[in-house]
């Protein structure tokens, strides 16, 4: 994304990242596999995904690549006035942190060296579950194709991580319904 405002997101990657998201068993590894493929395709600082907390009201981030301990460690991202277009599902880019009253953490982005931001929310049919956070070093300039492809693969990644919340409900269930008495289990 730095430099030149042109295409780095072609189908080659849209289609490696898009079989991973369709295919992958285990989550924790589909979502580094995912943050850090996108740092190397477009050759950028880092990137986050955040899941949202309805009962905190916080974005906690699952997974990261090529940022810092410390500031990964910085604290949850609250949801505040500043974040209402995350609510309705906007993607934002923050071209330049030193002038955007807006950003959390500001003296913890400048002290990682992180200068714009493109968050992407990553959505369930109209819930809005999470944001893909793309961290660079200089001013971003953004190809709109790329922004687009970035959109379908948040919205596939929604979908995974709901019917994967819903499996895990159901094995909670499961796992609850084998230590019932007997005599409950059979009415």
């Amino acid at each position: 994304m730095p430099g030149k405002n042109e295409r780095k997101f072609n189908l080659k990657e849209f289609r490696a990242i898009s079989l991973a998201i369709s295919t992958y068993e285990d989550m924790q590894l589909l979502l580094q596999h995912i943050v850090e493929g996108l740092c190397r395709t477009f050759n950028i600082k880092g990137s986050s995904i955040l899941l949202y907390d309805e009962a905190e009201k916080q974005l906690f981030r699952v997974s990261s690549y090529g940022l810092s301990d410390s500031y990964i460690q910085k604290g949850a991202l609250y949801m505040n006035d500043e974040y209402e277009d995350f609510k309705k599902g906007k993607t934002i880019l923050h071209d330049n942190l030193s002038v955007d009253p807006r950003i959390q953490y500001a003296e913890a982005n400048a002290n990682e060296g992180i200068v714009s931001i493109l968050s992407v929310p990553i959505k369930y049919r109209a819930s809005v579950i999470g944001l893909l956070k793309i961290y660079h070093s200089d001013e971003m300039t953004v190809c709109e194709e790329d922004v687009e492809s970035i959109k379908v693969m948040m919205k596939q990644l929604g979908v995974v991580i709901e019917l994967n919340g819903m499996k895990n409900f159901i094995d909670m269930i499961k796992a609850a319904m084998e230590h019932l008495p007997g005599r409950i289990i059979e009415g």
